[in-house]
């Protein structure tokens, strides 16, 4: 069956993929993005509909959620993949810094989420899915606040899940270990990882990709997945410490 998706964080990396699995499954996708040459791009390559969209403002969230209604009909799947990387040693986060990690990663989260909400609860079906971090499982150095912000998120899928589910709507969060993104090839050419020493700390040695997430999040997203609500679905290779 068709439905209507919104994907933020929807033009590049794990969001790309992920509006890439949904549109092929079928699916009216809107891609929500920051980026707005990707987010045109992705639109038109997809057939999808886009919304440049800061998720941390919530006039702007709710006017792209308004907007997509208008287009494509009640939004039933939202999948949360917008977020932004930080890597800070402690004594160097500064309050403006944590502060902004947090509105983007968790509050941009909560926003998309609110705002969408209201037309699952109406036809008594939804899948909202939360794209957050293998980090916020185990902790990892000099990313306290992004750790934090990504923790939140499993916390508030948790959270959700109790509250939505009398309503038919089931709320899961997939928390990805190393994938091949464009930020993570910023990060190593900053110098901040080294991809292949951290690939093989994974247990099938390799570097996740973003079509490793949506698979999953495809299936979270489809009728098939109606027993499962409140879940970490850890998509990580194995990943171990």
């Amino acid at each position: 069956m068709s439905r209507v998706a919104v994907v933020t964080g929807g033009a590049s990396g794990i969001g790309l993929g992920i509006s890439t699995r949904l549109a092929r499954a079928g699916h009216k996708v809107s891609v929500f993005d920051i980026q707005e040459a990707e987010t045109k791009k992705a639109a038109e390559e997809l057939g999808a509909t886009g919304h440049v969209v800061d998720v941390g403002d919530r006039a702007a969230v709710d006017a792209a959620i308004d907007a997509v209604r208008a287009e494509l009909g009640p939004i039933e799947i939202m999948v949360t993949s917008a977020g932004i990387d930080a890597d800070d040693p402690l004594k160097d986060i500064t309050v403006d810094r944590w502060e902004e990690v947090l509105r983007v990663n968790l509050t941009g989260t909560f926003n998309c989420i609110q705002s969408a909400v209201p037309d699952m609860i109406e036809a008594g079906w939804g899948r909202i899915v939360t794209i957050s971090s293998s980090s916020a499982q185990s902790g990892a150095p000099n990313r306290a606040h992004y750790v934090a912000s990504k923790g939140g998120v499993i916390a508030l899928t948790k959270a959700l899940a109790v509250d939505l589910s009398p309503h038919g709507i089931t709320v899961n969060t997939i928390p990805p270990s190393i994938i091949d993104t464009p930020m993570l090839r910023q990060a190593e050419s900053e110098g901040r990882i080294d991809v292949d020493m951290v690939a093989k700390m994974t247990r099938v040695g390799r570097v996740g990709t973003p079509d490793d997430i949506a698979a999953a999040c495809e299936f979270l997203c489809s009728e098939d997945a109606g027993f499962i609500t409140g879940q970490q679905i850890g998509v990580n290779g194995g990943w171990y410490l």
